[in-house]
């Protein structure tokens, strides 16, 4: 039977009149996806506590006071900071004879967020309703800083005896499959693990890097390019968090000699999250390194990835061509998948066809037809192109030209009338072209298929909240082939560091861009073998911005600093 509508429930239950759901109704039409009830609220036509009643009657569930409740700590700590303010939810009771928790949550409508806590904690969740307010304020009266509760649990790991005594078993006697397990899915290990991946989700981290080394088990997490260190758990306890990994993954917990791959999807919040898993055995044990795929982080519009006028105006007309390639080089976290979805999200019409082949997927989009590489079974980035090919297709996007077989095909298809998008490894623009060469492909075939070439690198933002002005080091403008006299009157920022920005003095990140166009004159160039740097100077003549230019250009408006031009950009 379908769920009443929650407007009828209020005019029900006598919040609402007639006349006042007609009034709701037609507000809820000029705002498509705002909740009705929150409507009404912001409308001050009912009140919170109405509105959880009304929740709680449509799904059937209790409802719950927080501001007199009195939760015993051991139920408090069943989960963490992290995990309270993303599902806005509070754990108030825990039956051990029946491994059930029950939560309070203000999001009752959300039915994801009962599978999604009984992955993470492994108990079986009951949920009653309770208003948003009174979540907000009992999570900042009674839970401990992040910060703090990470190393309250690595401290109470390390005085876990208990958890010593699995350990020292499995590494004295002879490897035991279930034991094993048993250890990996332990309470102390799921809940700093989940607290690690929560709080890499939550900093819309890159990677988390967890390394073993002879005296300690380090865990680092990669957020805005940079790794940070967080705080390190005992160092017994790296084989329990390698192993949940690899359950989680779904790999062979037995196998601890080969490198092994494998992936772990999440659903944090209502949205889906991806962690690409890497097992590594090295010399004190395995290496762990998780990609964080997180689609809802970004929204894909060219008008967001930060290119100045002149760049966008310009690779705008280069993407409206019939055929050709159109290439995006940087190393890897530098932003290049992001620009190529906005291109072919801009694209995304119904009178054309739209493919792609990626290793991983990365950005799920409406009306693209992608493909996932699988070289397990032979689906191969050439294979998949062929294949491609024959399915008609106006635009293709081909994740990264790896070896010549790829470049080739993608020159053929070039050739035979289609716009073909796709990724490199160089350090600048006019490297590319020496890049192909080095690859196998002949000048003539550059020059017929290349039509742009677009680098880029990401460089930190200086946060706004601790902006401050200050004066650059003589070591720097040299590195930048500078001096004082060619600075004189210019001004320089640097974040200070504050709470907003983790005491680093960043916060986000923003694209530097250097766009070639192939003309006729660069093609002559290309045809008679000239070097990287002839390229280059030719394609500044014809008006180029080069990495480093454009970074200068950020610096001077203040949004990031010379230093992060500096660690992005090779001398020229």
């Amino acid at each position: 039977m379908a769920a009443r509508r929650i407007g009828q429930i209020l005019v029900d239950l006598g919040f609402l009149t007639d006349e006042q759901l007609e009034i709701v109704l037609e507000e809820q039409e000029q705002q498509p996806g705002a909740l009705f009830g929150k409507i009404a609220e912001d409308m001050q036509l009912i009140t919170d506590e109405q509105l959880i009643q009304a929740l709680a009657e449509q799904m059937s569930m209790q409802t719950v006071s927080l501001e007199d409740a009195e939760i015993p700590v051991e139920v408090r700590e069943k989960i963490t900071e992290t995990m309270a303010q993303l599902y806005r939810i509070v754990p108030i009771r825990f039956e051990e004879d029946l491994n059930r928790l029950t939560v309070a949550t203000c999001d009752p409508q959300n039915l994801t967020i009962q599978d999604e806590l009984r992955t993470f904690l492994g108990y079986d969740i009951a949920m009653v309703v309770t208003t948003e307010r009174e979540v907000l304020q009992y999570i900042t009266k009674h839970f401990d800083s992040e910060s703090e509760s990470v190393e309250k649990l690595v401290a109470e790991l390390a005085d876990d005896e208990e958890l010593k005594k699995m350990v020292s078993a499995l590494e004295t006697e002879k490897f035991n499959i279930t034991d094993a397990e048993a250890l990996a899915d332990s309470a102390p290990v799921r809940k700093l693990l989940n607290m690690v991946l929560l709080l890499a989700i939550k900093d819309h981290a890159s990677d988390i890097h967890f390394e073993p080394f002879e005296d300690e088990f380090r865990i680092r997490i990669k957020s805005e390019g940079v790794l940070y260190e967080m705080v390190p758990p005992p160092r017994h306890l790296a084989f329990a968090i390698t192993t949940r990994i690899k359950v989680m993954a779904s790999l062979d917990i037995a196998e601890r000699r080969m490198p092994q791959d494998g992936r772990i999807e999440l659903m944090v919040g209502g949205h889906p999250v991806d962690l690409r898993v890497s097992v590594l055995p090295t010399i004190f044990g395995e290496s762990v390194v998780m990609r964080v795929l997180d689609r809802s982080v970004v929204n894909l519009s060219l008008e967001n990835v930060g290119m100045d006028a002149v760049t966008m105006k310009a690779f705008r007309k280069a993407i409206d061509r019939p055929n050709g390639i159109i290439l995006v080089t940087g190393p890897t976290g530098s932003g290049k998948t992001t620009t190529l979805y906005s291109a072919l999200s801009e694209m995304n019409d119904i009178k054309d066809k739209l493919m792609t082949t990626e290793d991983p997927i990365e950005y799920d989009i409406e009306g693209i037809i992608q493909i996932p590489i699988d070289n397990d079974v032979g689906v191969t980035f050439a294979s998949c192109l062929r294949a491609i090919l024959r399915q008609d297709p106006d635009t293709i996007l081909v994740g990264e030209v790896r070896d010549l077989e790829t470049a080739e095909i993608a020159i053929q298809a070039a050739l035979t009338g289609h716009l073909v998008f796709s990724t490199l490894h160089t350090n600048s623009a006019a490297a590319t072209v020496t890049r192909l060469k080095d690859m196998g492909i002949q000048a003539f075939m550059i020059c017929a298929t290349v039509e742009a070439i677009l680098a880029q690198r990401l460089v930190r933002r200086i946060c706004t909240k601790c902006r401050e002005e200050t004066k650059v080091s003589s070591s720097l403008l040299f590195d930048l082939g500078m001096d004082r006299e060619s600075i004189k009157g210019k001004k320089f920022f640097k974040g200070a560091g504050c709470d907003n920005c983790n005491n680093t003095g960043y916060k986000g990140r923003i694209a530097m861009f250097e766009l070639m166009l192939m003309n006729d004159a660069i093609r002559d160039m290309v045809m008679n073998n000239a070097s990287t740097d002839e390229i280059r100077d030719l394609a500044q003549k014809d008006g180029m911005t080069t990495l480093r230019e454009f970074g200068m250009g950020l610096v001077m408006d203040g949004i990031t600093t010379l230093d992060e031009v500096v660690r992005e950009t090779v001398e020229e």
